[in-house]
């Protein structure tokens, strides 16, 4: 939710720009998706939901 820092975390570890770093940022976005549909972290679900339909696009 903090682009400068996913910008910075993104320079740090270029590994994110992989396909395993794609399969692992999927993994991971499931994962919070599914906390949400439990109740959980509402107020992510809109940049989760955000970050799926990126994530779909790369």
């Amino acid at each position: 939710m903090q682009p400068n820092v996913a910008a910075r975390v993104r320079a740090v570890f270029p590994v994110l720009g992989s396909q395993a770093g794609l399969a692992a940022e999927a993994t991971v976005c499931a994962m919070l998706l599914q906390t949400v549909s439990r109740g959980d972290n509402l107020t992510l679900e809109g940049p989760l939901r955000d970050w799926s339909k990126e994530l779909r696009r790369r």
